[in-house]
């Protein structure tokens, strides 16, 4: 990998696999800010669910930033719990950051695992319509009461195309494909660019993905949600006390549905973890199928908790010892 001192790297990867961790450690090693790529770690008041890094907001030169060892990290812990977000909110915030951080002569380091951010940021969006509230509050209603192999059955009697690439565990994808189709009368399959599939922008950024081996990154998504369970509990019980409404959009984020059925009581709290470690393995599945499609990305392969030495691997990428490798 063809390493610059002013050339933005992207650390990519499934829930888990340490993006953070390694972010930090690029950014100490090479004067850099971390530009988070994550669409649920945008939310206040949602951090041990989303793996929030701890960190602080501090004053410096008359700008608010926040702080996680003493490294910027930028867009994370600043969206109100009832605003929704999407692909474009997030390239307009990220242009804008990125060019504070170069106006500061220190680094880029993306760190995130939202894929549709991604290909936004690096390879361009397609021109869809904006969503419709309401519209998208009926679709997310249908969901819950019929559930999501409901609504992708819907899907396929609207746009065989889209159901065929948008997994049905995937609802809001679902929900917006259905939402396109309802306010256009054109299917979203037919709006897509087809840009999706290739290659990243190397000349722009290096592009790095953490690639551990399954049944690792499998009971390490098990073990940290039983060890953030209890922390996760207690925030969202403070949400619904302070008035966040159920349906609010952070909290339709990957396992606070679930957290939500336990403190209603409808589920226990064995079946709720149970739930909640399933849904979260299966979205690193849907993560890594995502990340293959890019060819020309660095893979770090890890294939036991031994290989994982984060400052190691910064060392190794900022001296240009990886290498692009073709999709797995």
């Amino acid at each position: 990998m063809e390493d610059s001192p002013k050339k933005p790297i992207v650390i990519m990867g499934p829930t888990a696999s340490g993006k953070t961790a390694l972010a930090l450690e690029l950014s100490k090693a090479a004067g850099g800010e971390i530009i988070s790529v994550d669409s649920r770690q945008i939310y206040t008041r949602l951090s041990a669910g989303t793996a929030k890094p701890e960190g602080l907001w501090q004053e410096s030169g008359g700008t608010r930033l926040y702080l996680v060892e003493g490294v910027p990290c930028h867009l994370v812990d600043f969206m109100d719990p009832r605003i929704s977000y999407d692909a474009g909110s997030f390239v307009a915030a990220a242009l804008a950051a990125e060019a504070q951080i170069r106006a500061r002569g220190r680094r880029p380091i993306f760190a995130g695992g939202t894929g549709m951010y991604i290909q936004a940021y690096w390879n361009g969006m397609d021109s869809l319509p904006k969503g419709d509230p309401e519209l998208r509050k009926s679709l997310s209603r249908a969901a819950e009461q019929l559930g999501p192999a409901a609504l992708h059955a819907r899907l396929r009697v609207a746009d065989p195309e889209a159901a065929e690439k948008i997994p049905q565990g995937n609802v809001q994808r679902i929900i917006r494909a259905l939402e396109v189709r309802e306010l256009t009368g054109i299917p979203i399959s037919r709006l897509w660019t087809r840009q999706f599939y290739g290659t990243l922008p190397a000349h722009k950024a290096a592009f790095c993905v953490l690639n551990w081996a399954r049944p690792l990154l499998r009971e390490r998504i098990a073990a940290r949600t039983r060890a953030i369970f209890d922390a996760m509990a207690a925030e969202t019980d403070a949400l619904l006390k302070a008035g966040y409404p159920e349906d609010c959009p952070a909290l339709k984020s990957l396992g606070y549905p679930q957290m939500l059925d336990y403190l209603r009581s409808r589920i226990s709290k064995t079946d709720a973890m149970h739930r909640i470690i399933t849904l979260t393995q299966a979205y690193a599945k849907r993560q890594m199928t995502w990340l293959r499609r890019y060819r020309n990305a660095a893979w770090i392969d890890i294939a036991s908790e031994a290989d994982w030495q984060p400052r190691a691997i910064a060392r190794d990428i900022l001296s240009g010892k990886l290498a692009a490798a073709d999709a797995r």
